[in-house]
């Protein structure tokens, strides 16, 4: 997923929604599809005796302990549960995850799918025995057996929660109220210098799902899968783009200061960044264009050589109860992946905000999956480009 949270106690007192990030994936072909072989790794097969310990690596926000608020606590009753004390290392990016994970020493991580594959690849994490973990039955079908979380029908760990990339604007500035993508890729936009757009290789999906529907002629059936032709047209696009930006954002506490002050009136955008900026009383809203967007669910995954695999299994679990999962999502912002925390979360409206069960919703969003060489939108007859050519890419992008 996405940053490292600085400030997580704003984003507790504020994260006043509930949304789910579905991909429009129903439609897309599995990974299998590709043909896409991981290397051959057994699940864990039997539950037995926590081990003590277990080493997990996750986002800012998804392992508290109470210790950055007290009323934020889920780990505690876990340890009481299970005898199984948790050692958490916060992770700022997808890559400095997957790095931590090679190193042997953590049991865990909470990977999005611009890593999700790479792990699964690399025989990094190993095949989830969904029968392991009780909880695994509540989750949302559709977030089950996902071209990020699974591979040939084999399913790589427990589904967490999910988010829109939406387009956030100032009502004051930008007018009339923005119904596409367009206004932060016309290089004439009259907001040039005031726009702003994520800062990672994974963005370039955004351009190509707006390649989707203004250029269909390149041919482009998923924002994951792109040849070669199709990755130069998205990454003209970003370069044509460029000159409008006023800045790239990661540090989702910038891009809240930036809206807040105007410095920005456009640009990609998260719910939880919507909250904090609406709390500041500075005049935004957020929309899923008619393009649609991208999007991201998170996947706990155990990893392969875990030295603790029973408690891994546990804290998988652990995480999918409906009371954990409500606390987690709500406290980060995002949709629960268990429909039976949406009664549990603090605000009510949360999963209303968020859209947690609407499928409709999210059948316009593209979950971030890793891009590899086998095409996941199917085609066999051409090799599709993999996250290295999208990191060298988004380098010359950058400059």
């Amino acid at each position: 997923m996405r940053f490292a949270i600085t400030a997580l106690a704003a984003v507790g007192l504020l994260a006043t929604g509930c949304g789910s990030g579905e991909e429009s994936s129903s439609e897309a072909p599995p990974a299998a599809a590709a043909g896409f072989t991981p290397p051959k790794i057994e699940p864990h097969k039997a539950l037995g005796p926590g081990e003590g310990q277990v080493n997990i690596v996750a986002w800012a926000g998804y392992v508290e302990d109470g210790s950055n608020d007290k009323s934020v606590d889920w780990v505690s009753s876990f340890t009481k549960e299970t005898g199984c004390k948790v050692n958490t290392k916060v992770g700022s990016t997808s890559d400095e995850m997957l790095n931590l994970m090679k190193t042997g020493q953590y049991d865990v991580v909470s990977a999005s799918g611009d890593a999700s594959l790479r792990l699964i690849a690399g025989g990094t994490v190993a095949p989830f025995n969904t029968s392991l973990t009780p909880n695994y039955a509540g989750i949302y079908p559709d977030l089950k057996n996902k071209p990020w979380n699974s591979v040939n029908g084999v399913p790589y760990g427990m589904p967490h929660g999910r988010g829109a990339n939406m387009l956030m604007y100032n009502t004051k500035e930008v007018k009339p109220a923005p119904d596409s993508w367009s206004v932060v890729f016309d290089p004439n936009s009259p907001y040039k210098g005031k726009i702003t757009a994520y800062d990672s290789p994974i963005y370039i999906a955004d351009a190509a799902l707006y390649l989707m529907s203004t250029k269909p002629e390149l041919g482009i059936k998923d924002p994951y899968a792109l040849d070669s032709k199709q990755l130069q047209a998205a990454v003209d696009l970003l370069k044509q783009q460029k000159p409008i930006i006023g800045e790239y954002w990661s540090d989702y506490t910038k891009a809240v200061q930036s809206f807040k002050s105007a410095d920005t009136v456009a640009g990609t955008t998260w719910q939880v960044i919507a909250n904090l900026v609406k709390a500041e009383k500075a005049p935004i809203e957020t929309v899923l264009p008619k393009e649609g967007g991208t999007g991201w669910n998170d996947t706990w995954m155990v990893a392969a050589n875990s030295k603790n695999p029973n408690c891994a299994y546990k804290w998988l679990n652990h995480i999918a109860d409906p009371k954990v999962n409500a606390q987690a999502t709500e406290y980060f912002g995002e949709a629960p992946s268990n429909p039976a925390s949406c009664e549990l979360t603090k605000d009510k409206k949360h999963c209303e905000t968020y859209h947690a069960g609407d499928t409709e919703y999210w059948k316009k969003v593209h979950y971030w999956t890793t891009p590899i060489p086998q095409c996941l939108d199917g085609r066999t007859n051409v090799k599709c480009t993999d996250y290295a050519e999208w990191t060298r890419a988004w380098t010359e992008i950058k400059g």
